[in-house]
Protein backbone atom coordinates (compact mmCIF):
# COMPACT_ATOMS: atom_id res chain seq x y z
CA UNK A 1 0.00 0.00 0.00
CA UNK A 2 2.85 2.39 0.84
CA UNK A 3 4.54 1.68 -2.51
CA UNK A 4 1.29 2.53 -4.31
CA UNK A 5 1.02 5.82 -2.41
CA UNK A 6 4.61 6.72 -3.28
CA UNK A 7 3.93 5.94 -6.93
CA UNK A 8 0.83 8.16 -6.93
CA UNK A 9 2.79 11.06 -5.42
CA UNK A 10 5.32 10.75 -8.22
CA UNK A 11 2.75 11.91 -10.76
CA UNK A 12 0.52 15.00 -10.86
CA UNK A 13 -3.01 14.27 -9.61
CA UNK A 14 -4.58 14.98 -13.01
CA UNK A 15 -2.53 12.50 -15.05
CA UNK A 16 -4.24 9.19 -14.28
CA UNK A 17 -7.77 10.67 -14.59
CA UNK A 18 -6.70 12.15 -17.93
CA UNK A 19 -5.56 8.78 -19.28
CA UNK A 20 -8.85 7.16 -18.26
CA UNK A 21 -11.11 9.64 -20.04
CA UNK A 22 -12.84 9.08 -23.38
CA UNK A 23 -12.45 12.07 -25.66
CA UNK A 24 -14.12 13.09 -28.91
CA UNK A 25 -17.60 12.38 -27.58
CA UNK A 26 -20.49 14.82 -27.77
CA UNK A 27 -20.78 17.31 -24.93
CA UNK A 28 -23.96 16.82 -22.93
CA UNK A 29 -24.25 20.52 -22.10
CA UNK A 30 -23.78 21.81 -25.66
CA UNK A 31 -25.20 19.00 -27.77
CA UNK A 32 -26.92 21.46 -30.11
CA UNK A 33 -23.72 23.22 -31.06
CA UNK A 34 -21.45 22.20 -33.93
CA UNK A 35 -18.51 22.69 -31.52
CA UNK A 36 -19.75 20.12 -29.04
CA UNK A 37 -16.92 17.62 -29.54
CA UNK A 38 -15.05 17.08 -26.27
CA UNK A 39 -11.35 17.35 -26.95
CA UNK A 40 -10.22 19.58 -24.09
CA UNK A 41 -9.23 18.76 -20.51
CA UNK A 42 -8.87 20.98 -17.46
CA UNK A 43 -5.87 20.02 -15.34
CA UNK A 44 -7.19 21.97 -12.37
CA UNK A 45 -10.70 20.50 -12.22
CA UNK A 46 -10.11 16.99 -13.64
CA UNK A 47 -13.88 16.64 -14.06
CA UNK A 48 -13.98 15.02 -17.48
CA UNK A 49 -13.50 16.02 -21.11
CA UNK A 50 -14.68 19.44 -22.21
CA UNK A 51 -15.78 21.01 -25.47
CA UNK A 52 -14.56 24.41 -26.62
CA UNK A 53 -17.73 26.07 -25.26
CA UNK A 54 -17.12 24.59 -21.81
CA UNK A 55 -13.83 26.47 -21.57
CA UNK A 56 -15.72 29.64 -20.74
CA UNK A 57 -16.19 28.14 -17.25
CA UNK A 58 -12.42 27.50 -16.91
CA UNK A 59 -10.95 30.85 -17.92
CA UNK A 60 -8.30 30.96 -15.21
CA UNK A 61 -7.52 27.22 -15.34
CA UNK A 62 -4.88 25.28 -17.21
CA UNK A 63 -6.58 23.39 -20.03
CA UNK A 64 -4.92 21.25 -22.69
CA UNK A 65 -6.16 19.99 -26.04
CA UNK A 66 -6.31 16.32 -26.94
CA UNK A 67 -5.88 15.36 -30.59
CA UNK A 68 -6.41 12.13 -32.46
CA UNK A 69 -4.22 10.02 -34.72
CA UNK A 70 -5.39 6.70 -36.17
CA UNK A 71 -8.17 6.49 -33.55
CA UNK A 72 -5.69 7.01 -30.70
CA UNK A 73 -5.49 10.06 -28.43
CA UNK A 74 -2.34 12.18 -28.60
CA UNK A 75 -1.17 15.47 -27.15
CA UNK A 76 1.38 17.90 -28.50
CA UNK A 77 4.80 17.81 -26.91
CA UNK A 78 4.83 21.61 -26.72
CA UNK A 79 1.81 21.45 -24.37
CA UNK A 80 2.49 18.42 -22.20
CA UNK A 81 6.20 18.98 -21.55
CA UNK A 82 5.36 22.21 -19.69
CA UNK A 83 3.54 20.26 -16.99
CA UNK A 84 4.97 16.73 -17.18
CA UNK A 85 8.32 15.01 -17.60
CA UNK A 86 8.01 12.90 -20.76
CA UNK A 87 11.59 11.63 -20.80
CA UNK A 88 11.76 8.12 -22.26
CA UNK A 89 8.44 8.39 -24.11
CA UNK A 90 8.74 8.16 -27.88
CA UNK A 91 7.57 11.22 -29.80
CA UNK A 92 5.97 11.20 -33.24
CA UNK A 93 5.54 13.91 -35.87
CA UNK A 94 1.90 14.27 -36.95
CA UNK A 95 0.74 17.20 -39.06
CA UNK A 96 4.15 18.84 -38.65
CA UNK A 97 3.87 18.78 -34.85
CA UNK A 98 5.57 16.54 -32.29
CA UNK A 99 3.12 14.51 -30.23
CA UNK A 100 3.06 11.70 -27.68
CA UNK A 101 0.37 9.07 -27.31
CA UNK A 102 -1.68 9.00 -24.13
CA UNK A 103 -2.15 5.23 -23.79
CA UNK A 104 -0.51 2.03 -24.92
CA UNK A 105 -0.97 0.52 -28.37
CA UNK A 106 0.04 -3.16 -28.06
CA UNK A 107 1.89 -4.64 -31.01
CA UNK A 108 1.98 -8.44 -30.73
CA UNK A 109 4.40 -8.90 -33.64
CA UNK A 110 7.22 -6.37 -33.87
CA UNK A 111 8.69 -5.86 -37.34
CA UNK A 112 11.73 -7.75 -38.54
CA UNK A 113 15.02 -6.42 -37.30
CA UNK A 114 13.45 -4.54 -34.38
CA UNK A 115 15.82 -4.46 -31.41
CA UNK A 116 14.03 -2.02 -29.11
CA UNK A 117 10.45 -2.27 -27.89
CA UNK A 118 8.25 -0.63 -25.27
CA UNK A 119 8.99 -2.10 -21.85
CA UNK A 120 5.27 -2.48 -21.14
CA UNK A 121 3.36 -3.32 -24.34
CA UNK A 122 6.33 -4.35 -26.58
CA UNK A 123 5.57 -1.92 -29.38
CA UNK A 124 8.51 -1.16 -31.70
CA UNK A 125 10.46 1.92 -30.65
CA UNK A 126 13.44 3.98 -31.71
CA UNK A 127 16.55 2.99 -29.77
CA UNK A 128 16.66 6.04 -27.47
CA UNK A 129 13.15 5.53 -25.99
CA UNK A 130 11.72 3.15 -23.38
CA UNK A 131 7.95 3.65 -23.65
CA UNK A 132 5.45 4.22 -26.43
CA UNK A 133 2.99 6.33 -24.40
CA UNK A 134 2.43 8.24 -21.17
CA UNK A 135 0.37 5.36 -19.78
CA UNK A 136 3.18 2.89 -20.43
CA UNK A 137 5.67 5.13 -18.63
CA UNK A 138 3.46 5.25 -15.54
CA UNK A 139 3.20 1.47 -15.51
CA UNK A 140 6.80 0.83 -16.48
CA UNK A 141 8.53 2.74 -13.70
CA UNK A 142 6.18 1.81 -10.87
CA UNK A 143 7.45 -0.59 -8.22
CA UNK A 144 4.45 -2.86 -8.58
CA UNK A 145 5.19 -3.28 -12.28
CA UNK A 146 8.84 -4.11 -11.54
CA UNK A 147 7.67 -6.89 -9.22
CA UNK A 148 5.26 -8.25 -11.83
CA UNK A 149 8.02 -8.15 -14.44
CA UNK A 150 10.41 -10.12 -12.20
CA UNK A 151 7.72 -12.68 -11.35
CA UNK A 152 6.89 -13.07 -15.03
CA UNK A 153 10.58 -13.56 -15.88
CA UNK A 154 10.95 -16.21 -13.14
CA UNK A 155 7.82 -18.03 -14.29
CA UNK A 156 9.11 -17.97 -17.84
CA UNK A 157 12.45 -19.42 -16.70
CA UNK A 158 10.72 -22.17 -14.72
CA UNK A 159 8.50 -23.05 -17.66
CA UNK A 160 11.58 -23.27 -19.90
CA UNK A 161 13.26 -25.66 -17.46
CA UNK A 162 10.11 -27.76 -17.23
CA UNK A 163 9.81 -27.80 -21.01
CA UNK A 164 13.44 -28.90 -21.42
CA UNK A 165 13.00 -31.69 -18.86
CA UNK A 166 9.83 -32.92 -20.56
CA UNK A 167 11.50 -32.74 -23.95
CA UNK A 168 14.44 -34.86 -22.76
CA UNK A 169 12.07 -37.46 -21.29
CA UNK A 170 10.11 -37.62 -24.53
CA UNK A 171 13.29 -38.06 -26.53
CA UNK A 172 14.34 -40.96 -24.27
CA UNK A 173 10.93 -42.60 -24.67
CA UNK A 174 11.07 -42.24 -28.44
CA UNK A 175 14.61 -43.66 -28.52
CA UNK A 176 13.65 -46.69 -26.41
CA UNK A 177 10.48 -47.32 -28.38
CA UNK A 178 11.95 -47.24 -31.87
CA UNK A 179 15.48 -48.60 -31.41
CA UNK A 180 15.39 -52.28 -32.60
CA UNK A 181 16.93 -54.84 -30.26
CA UNK A 182 19.86 -56.86 -31.64
CA UNK A 183 19.39 -60.65 -31.28
CA UNK A 184 22.18 -62.51 -29.44
CA UNK A 185 24.89 -64.00 -31.59
CA UNK A 186 24.28 -67.51 -30.29
CA UNK A 187 20.69 -67.48 -31.51
CA UNK A 188 21.81 -66.40 -34.98
CA UNK A 189 24.40 -69.13 -35.08
CA UNK A 190 21.86 -71.77 -34.11
CA UNK A 191 19.43 -70.58 -36.75
CA UNK A 192 22.11 -70.74 -39.46
CA UNK A 193 23.29 -74.19 -38.32
CA UNK A 194 19.81 -75.65 -38.70
CA UNK A 195 19.59 -74.65 -42.34
CA UNK A 196 20.05 -77.65 -44.75
CA UNK A 197 21.02 -77.61 -48.36
CA UNK A 198 17.99 -78.30 -50.53
CA UNK A 199 17.80 -81.23 -52.99
CA UNK A 200 18.51 -80.01 -56.56
CA UNK A 201 15.75 -80.59 -59.09
CA UNK A 202 16.83 -81.47 -62.64
CA UNK A 203 14.92 -80.48 -65.72
CA UNK A 204 12.51 -83.24 -66.91
CA UNK A 205 13.68 -82.92 -70.51
CA UNK A 206 16.96 -84.74 -69.89
CA UNK A 207 15.52 -88.25 -70.67
CA UNK A 208 13.10 -87.26 -73.42
CA UNK A 209 13.64 -89.08 -76.78
CA UNK A 210 12.29 -87.41 -79.86
CA UNK A 211 11.55 -89.71 -82.85
CA UNK A 212 11.27 -88.48 -86.40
Amino acid sequence: MRAEEENNRRWPPWLKPLLQEKFFVQCKLHADSHKSECNMYCLDCTNGPLCSLCLSFHKDHHAIQIRRSSYHDVIRVSEIQKVLDITGVQTYVINSAKVVFLNERPQPRPGKGVVNTCEVCYRSLVDSFRFCSLGCKISGISKSFDKKRKDRANNHSDSDDSYSSTLNKNEDMIHNSFTPSTPPLSAVSRRLAKRRKGIPHRAPFGGLIIEY
